[in-house]
């Protein structure tokens, strides 16, 4: 597996695996209805670009197939955070979190999903508000 920087041509492979995680990961801990208001079919891409530019974005990339990705903004903010439904498990959302949390100083927040709430309470996140 292969952690690098976000490329602009990585932008619609990224934004196919958000709502496919949402709708299949997520799916245990939300309803239909959640999900579909959380990742809708409808995908801004130059908006998804912007942001992920602004930010440090950082892709995992296996057999030329991303499996993850996560980004961070300059404050802390740890944004996004998804893994492949397929490669769930296999140390890729350690490995993304790891170089985004080496790109910021200070304090790191982020609001996790009730799916990702052990994999950050794992990593030493503490609970602010529910």
């Amino acid at each position: 597996m292969l952690v690098r920087e976000y490329q602009i041509s990585d932008c619609k492979e990224i934004t196919k695996l958000f709502y496919n995680t949402v709708h299949t990961v997520n799916a245990k801990d939300y309803t239909k209805e959640q999900l579909d208001v959380w990742a809708t079919r409808q995908v801004d891409l130059e908006k998804w670009n912007q942001s992920l530019q602004e930010h440090c974005s950082i892709v995992a990339v296996d057999n030329e197939i991303i499996v993850g990705f996560g980004d961070i903004d300059k404050d802390g903010y740890l944004d996004r955070l998804f893994v492949h439904a397929d490669y769930q498990g296999k140390g890729i959302a350690t490995a993304v979190c790891n170089q985004l949390e080496q790109a910021v100083k200070g304090d790191i927040t982020t609001h996790a999903s009730i799916t990702a709430k052990p994999f950050f309470e794992k990593r030493g996140y503490k609970i602010v508000k529910k």
